[in-house]
């Protein structure tokens, strides 16, 4: 595991780099654990379309699909990125379209209808790595705000007991609300630092997903920390992280 150097100190706990004045968080997989939650309402939606589509040449969604083309994206965008993946072309249909609807939103829909029953069944568990980080993070004075592409933000949030240290979320509404471009465009991180009243030079970024780790090295943030879930360091590396973690209480390092 990278060591980054450290120097902004609570209770003598260092928790990010001295001209870090602001920590910008991704949610599902880097605060709580609804990524893995994600994963299994989006195969369990697209291999039911497959499967009806290609009956015997069937070929399932898998962990490298999400990793690739869905994960940390719009809703909308990770559909049709992993269509086109698959070589199929859907209508865009509408934003209310019916979950049954053979369209980029209908599919996208219906994916948030599997979610919300999984999430109704399974609960929502912060990370408590991530819950001391937070704690430490808020200890040090620092602004905290959450950067996710889920529409389901505030609910997730309110659900983990997490939304006390959050001062500014940006989530699937507000991006959708303010025409933001997705992952892996910077838009969204960068609205975050804007709601915060900081320059992006001074936010670190906290991501476990390829694009968001790609978006906060786009928005030139002045510490991009990858949070490997899923065993993906080195891609993390690749896409911009200038550190990668497994875990967000790795970060706090004692002071000597």
């Amino acid at each position: 595991m990278d060591r980054p150097e450290l120097s902004r100190a609570t209770q003598q706990i260092r928790v990010a780099p001295e001209r870090i004045t602001a920590c910008l968080f991704d949610l599902d997989g880097v605060l709580t654990s609804t990524a893995a939650q994600h994963m299994a309402a989006w195969k369990q939606t697209f291999d039911a379309f497959l499967r009806e589509r290609e009956g015997e040449h069937f070929s399932p969604f898998t962990e490298r699909d999400y990793l690739e083309h869905v994960d940390g994206r719009p809703r909308a965008d990770g559909v049709r990125q992993f269509l086109a993946s698959r070589g199929i072309s859907l209508p865009e249909g509408s934003r209310d379209d019916p979950p049954a609807s053979d369209t980029i939103h209908g599919l996208g829909n219906r994916k948030n209808e599997t979610l919300q029953e999984i999430i109704r069944q399974r609960g929502v568990t912060p990370y408590p790595g991530s819950v001391r980080y937070l704690e430490a993070v808020r200890g040090a004075g620092l602004a905290i705000g959450v950067v996710t592409s889920s529409e389901n933000g505030a609910s997730v949030l309110e659900a983990a007991g997490l939304s006390r240290f959050v001062q500014a979320r940006i989530d699937g509404l507000v991006i959708t609300e303010q025409k933001l471009r997705g992952k892996p465009a910077p838009d969204a991180f960068l609205a975050g630092a804007r709601a915060l009243r900081v320059a992006p030079a001074e936010a670190a970024v906290f991501e476990d997903a390829l694009a968001g780790v790609q978006a906060g090295r786009a928005g030139g943030f002045g510490w991009v920390v990858g949070v490997d879930r899923t065993h993906h360091a080195d891609e993390l590396r690749a896409h911009g992280a200038d550190v990668v973690v497994s875990d967000l209480a790795d970060l706090l390092v004692a002071d000597r």
